[in-house]
């Protein structure tokens, strides 16, 4: 449970947090016509998904989909491009004096930051494969792909048992459970399955960066309020660049964040709900997430022991509701609402559990 007070002298203070997101967020909005300008020029477009995950043809999505085609992706280098300066913006300032700590902090960034580096450069080998790829064979082959992800999360997972003794979970209103080297599962479990389950969310204009900015947002106040004053300001910044992106990916998009942003956010947001001991809250911020990842594990199943029978007209879910004539927006929409209610709910258990 997070003490119930603000920090009387954060390393950080608030006005600065709120800053490194305005400036997150400007630095995002000035830099996004000269970038959408160098992916138009390098042709480097959305190719549309032709198959399902179970490999059977992908129907539903190139009904609603078909028009999007070409459209930019890889906005995600837009999106940790602005953390990143940032970043470098708030150590000049402290060079210079200007500000106590810059963001730039061992203790408290170095991990999330590693993560958002190491699964961008992933997804975007991923995505720049799913480019140039023609006919089935597009992105990076399932097996690297899990290898890569594997290994950069058992690296964390090794540093925050063995070099920082990270080996308890807090369970809200219960208390702190001891769970040893299953800690090790543990961390791996939430960094691979938070990065695709975002990946999975970010299939509809808007709708995982609407999602992020809400779940960024109330880690940086579960971190602020835990006095890990540094950590919010990155968390804070990190939502101010993706509402950058948000302002020219709600519908219509005017491009894409790809797996380069889905993969890269997804696996911080992991790191931080570890760093922070609020694993168990994770699930109420990332409401959405969940049940879109969950959506595509129960189609599966039933598609594999139903004799190919569905549960969803379509997965994942946000598909499902395009299916029933919602409305790409509606659906959109109608999921940050819910996103934002439960992640609300889950800031008071973060708060008070």
């Amino acid at each position: 449970m997070i003490d119930p007070f603000i920090p009387i002298r954060p390393e950080i203070p608030l006005s600065a947090i709120l800053g490194y997101a305005f400036f997150a967020f400007i630095a995002g909005l000035v830099l996004t016509p000269p970038f959408i300008s160098f992916l138009r020029r390098n042709k480097l477009g959305k190719q549309l998904r032709i198959e399902t995950v179970d490999g059977r043809e992908a129907s539903v999505f190139r009904k609603f989909h078909q028009h999007k085609k070409g459209t930019p992706t890889m906005g995600g280098i837009l999106i940790w491009g602005s953390i990143l300066l940032t970043i470098i913006f708030s150590r000049i300032l402290s060079y210079f004096g200007l500000v106590d700590h810059s963001l730039l902090q061992r203790g408290q960034v170095y991990l999330p930051l590693f993560t958002l580096i190491a699964f961008a450069a992933l997804g975007g080998v991923d995505d720049y494969l799913n480019i140039i790829g023609s006919g089935k064979k597009r992105g990076l082959d399932w097996l690297p792909k899990i290898i890569t992800l594997l290994t950069i999360s058992i690296v964390g997972a090794f540093w925050f048992y063995f070099k920082l003794d990270y080996n308890q979970i807090h369970i809200p209103y219960v208390g702190d459970m001891t769970v040893g080297i299953w800690y090790i599962p543990i961390f791996i479990f939430i960094i691979i399955g938070t990065a695709n389950a975002v990946n999975v969310t970010d299939g509809l204009d808007g709708l995982a960066g609407g999602l992020l900015v809400i779940a960024f947002g109330a880690f940086s106040l579960l971190a602020y309020l835990s006095g890990l004053a540094v950590l919010a300001a990155f968390c804070a910044a990190c939502s101010g660049a993706v509402a950058a992106f948000l302002w020219h990916n709600v519908p219509p998009a005017l491009f894409f964040m790809g797996d380069t942003g889905s993969l890269a956010l997804g696996g911080t947001l992991g790191v931080i709900a570890m760093m922070t001991d609020n694993v168990l809250v994770l699930p109420f911020i990332g409401f959405i997430f969940v049940i879109e990842m969950l959506s595509v594990i129960i189609q599966l199943t039933s598609k594999k022991f139903r004799g190919g029978k569905k549960v969803f007209k379509a997965a994942p879910i946000h598909h499902h509701f395009e299916a029933l004539e919602w409305g790409e927006s509606k659906v959109t929409m109608r999921f940050w609402i819910i996103g934002g209610f439960v992640a609300f709910l889950g800031l008071v258990i973060g708060l008070f559990g």
